[in-house]
């Protein structure tokens, strides 16, 4: 299933692109897309119902974030081989683990937000994945089964507020709008193998990010294991898993967001997000 909300910002429904790529209403079946919903055994009485049973949605409303009450927002650093090449980074022989604020979530074709001054945003597509069973100390065999599904996720980064302005990386992963999720939620089930899983990123129509979930130092599986050692991963949690190789920071001349960029990005069989770079607003 392709799970979404949509709708205005703190209003969406819950909804559903069915198998001919429409959006159809799930208000009348579930309140919300959120984390009672997320468990195998919700998911499946969910997948049971006829689709064509429900109420197309006219027109093409805004998607939201297409999950409510997301718990934790954990980002994974320097996770594709051939990223930490390009940064001049050694691979990492653990994950490297932040978070990012709850905050900054947005959803997938929201406006992104420059915050007060940036001089250094940039981009990184990554694969999102949203847990849907309690995990601690998860085995990496079973990992995989702790996982709802899957997501495409912006995570944007204020390279100076990250690298420049003390040793942690947090202040320059959680500005406003710095998470967008989306377009959808797919279900695990949709996802035949999440290592082989390819990803783009497009700056003002050219190809800037391209990659595959192979080249992951530490996959999805090995990456729930292991911060189910550290923290309760709850229903709802996300879980940003790295970028691959092409972002600004790296690039020479370095080129970094300004007002009036778009970004297009996307990963195979999840969805595309598109984001429109503006000035900062106070909300």
């Amino acid at each position: 299933m392709k799970l979404v909300r949509y709708g205005r910002p703190g209003k969406e429904k819950p909804g559903l692109f069915d198998e001919e790529g429409r959006l159809r209403d799930l208000s009348g079946v579930v309140a919300d897309i959120d984390a009672s919903l997320l468990s195998d055994k919700a998911l499946r009485k969910l997948a049971k119902i006829d689709y064509k049973t429900l109420p197309l949605v006219r027109g093409t409303p805004r998607l939201g974030v297409p999950l409510r009450g997301v718990g934790k927002f954990i980002g994974i650093g320097l996770n594709y081989a051939d990223h930490a090449a390009e940064t001049g980074a050694t691979p990492p022989t653990e994950p490297i683990v932040f978070m990012k604020a709850i905050t900054c979530l947005s959803g997938p074709d929201d406006p992104l937000m420059l915050p007060q001054g940036s001089k250094k945003t940039d981009w990184e597509v990554e694969l999102g994945v949203v847990i849907g069973t309690r995990a601690q100390y998860v085995s990496e065999e079973d990992a995989l089964n702790y996982v709802a599904g899957y997501c495409v996720v912006n995570d944007v980064s204020e390279r100076s507020f990250q690298l420049e302005r003390g040793p942690q990386w947090d202040k320059g992963k959680g500005c406003d709008t710095f998470g967008p999720v989306g377009p959808w939620l797919v279900t695990r089930d949709e996802v035949i193998d999440v290592q082989r899983l390819d990803l783009y990123l497009e700056l003002n129509g050219k190809r800037m990010q391209t990659g595959c979930t192979e080249t992951m130092i530490f996959s999805v599986a090995q990456i729930v294991s292991y911060l189910s050692r550290f923290m309760t991963l709850e229903p709802g949690d996300i879980i940003a898993t790295g970028t691959p190789p092409g972002v600004g920071v790296a690039r020479s001349p370095q080129r970094f967001l300004k007002k009036g960029d778009t970004l297009r990005l996307g990963i195979a069989g999840l969805g595309e997000q598109q984001q429109d770079v503006i000035a900062y607003t106070k909300t």
